[in-house]
C-alpha cells in the first residue's frame, strides 16, 4: 500500500489512516449500477473519522470531488445537467421523497452525496445552484446510526458511508451494505479501543445505553 507524510506521520493514501492502523484491507470493491458522487467539504477532508475516503474507494462505480464550488469542475456541472442521467441530491430537504428503485426509469442513476456537517451541507446546497435544482430523495425514517463517536445532530442523522451503504441497499437488492460499512465499523471499534471503554462510557453513553451494556 503506497503512503505519504503528513506531519511526520506515514499514512495509507487511500483511507488516510496511520500506516500501522490502515483499513484498505477491509475495503470492498462492490460495483452497484447506481453511480455515487460525494461532494465533500473542504474542511471535512482532513477529520480524523471522516467517512467518504472509506465510501467511495469501496464502489467502483464513486467518486470523491472535495470542493465548495462546483463552478470550478465544468465537467460535473454538464453530467448532472445531463438529461440521459437520472440525477437525484441525497439531501432531507421539505420536497424530498422517500428513496425507492424506479425501474420504469431506464436511465442510469446518479446519486450525490454531501459530506460534511449539517451547516456545511447546507452551505454547499446554497452556493451551487445545480444541486438546488437537482430532485431531492431521503432515506426512510428510523435509521439508527452507528457512528458512536459523534453526537448527531437530529434524530435519522447517518454518516457519509453509511447514508451511502442505505441508499444502495434501497436501490439494489441484495447489495452487501455490511460489506461496505466493514472499514467503518472497525475504525470506530479502533477509536473506542484507543481511548478506552470507561472514557467512552463516559462521554458518548447515555446512561440508558450504558446499563444495557
Amino acid at each position: 500500500m503506497s503512503v505519504n507524510s503528513s506531519a511526520g506521520r506515514v499514512r495509507c493514501r487511500v483511507c488516510a489512516r496511520p500506516q500501522a492502523q490502515c483499513l484498505c484491507s477491509l475495503i470492498p470493491r462492490l460495483w452497484p449500477a447506481t453511480q455515487l458522487l460525494v461532494i465533500q467539504h473542504p474542511d471535512e477532508a482532513s477529520h480524523a473519522l471522516n467517512t467518504a475516503r472509506l465510501l467511495v474507494p469501496g464502489l467502483v462505480n464513486a467518486h470523491l470531488l472535495v470542493t465548495e464550488s462546483l463552478q470550478q469542475h465544468p465537467a460535473w456541472l454538464r453530467r448532472l445537467q445531463d438529461p440521459r442521467w437520472r440525477n437525484e441530491l441525497l439531501f432531507p430537504g421539505e420536497q424530498a421523497q422517500v428513496l425507492a428503485p424506479e425501474p420504469a426509469d431506464l436511465r442510469p442513476r446518479r446519486l450525490v452525496l454531501l459530506d460534511g456537517t449539517w451547516r456545511k451541507a447546507r452551505k454547499l446546497v446554497y452556493l451551487n445552484p445545480i444541486l438546488q435544482s437537482l430532485p431531492q430523495v431521503r432515506l426512510p425514517a428510523g435509521l439508527v446510526s452507528r457512528y458512536r463517536l459523534r453526537k448527531v445532530p437530529q434524530p435519522g442523522a447517518l454518516s457519509t458511508i453509511e447514508a451511502g451503504a442505505e441508499a444502495l441497499s434501497i436501490l439494489h437488492e441484495g447489495f452487501d451494505k455490511h460489506a461496505l460499512l466493514a472499514p467503518f465499523e472497525a475504525l470506530i471499534e479502533g477509536q473506542i479501543r484507543a481511548m478506552g471503554r470507561a472514557r467512552y462510557q463516559q462521554n458518548y453513553l447515555s446512561d440508558t445505553d450504558s446499563a444495557a451494556k
